[in-house]
């Protein structure tokens, strides 16, 4: 894990899709946005985005096995973009964040997130919204151990 830092984050305009079910939909509904933006020509601002509102690990592991994980993923475009069918344009929230890296396969990330809740708690910081994740490369392109997520949480 790489070291953790607080940012002031933009407020951000994105192309996105929610819906409720496993996260794998996660692979699924991304490359649909993906296709959508450059069939459209709708420039894709930076790397995609996963949005988790499950707010802890316990909800996590609840809904993956419920299968009513409420999966929102989204790339960031200029305002005025169209969406497409079962798509909208809306801005995610800026604020204060603690800001990690997790390097590797997106199935062990567990121990990045323990150590960023961890340090939350010795700095008495409480997240206050959904956490981020920024995918910074392509699992089909790079070997699994340089996976690199960008992980953001609202803090207080």
């Amino acid at each position: 894990m790489d070291e953790i830092t607080i940012i002031d984050r933009q407020p951000q305009t994105v192309l996105g899709i929610v819906q409720r079910g496993l996260y794998r939909l996660i692979a699924e509904l991304l490359p649909r946005i993906a296709i959508y933006a450059m069939e459209e020509g709708i420039h894709l601002a930076g790397p995609p985005i996963f949005v988790c509102h499950e707010g802890s690990h316990e909800e996590v592991l609840k809904a993956e096995r419920e299968g009513n994980a409420r999966v929102e993923v989204a790339f960031p475009v200029k305002e005025g973009a169209r969406p497409g069918p079962g798509m909208r344009v809306y801005t995610l929230p800026g604020g204060k964040m603690a800001r990690t890296y997790h390097r590797g396969p997106y199935e062990v990330c567990e121990p990045t997130y323990l150590q960023l809740f961890a340090w939350l708690g010795e700095r008495g910081l409480r997240i206050v919204g959904p956490i981020r994740e920024i995918y910074h490369n392509d699992p089909r392109e790079v070997a699994p151990e340089e996976i690199l997520t960008e992980i953001l949480a609202p803090v207080e």
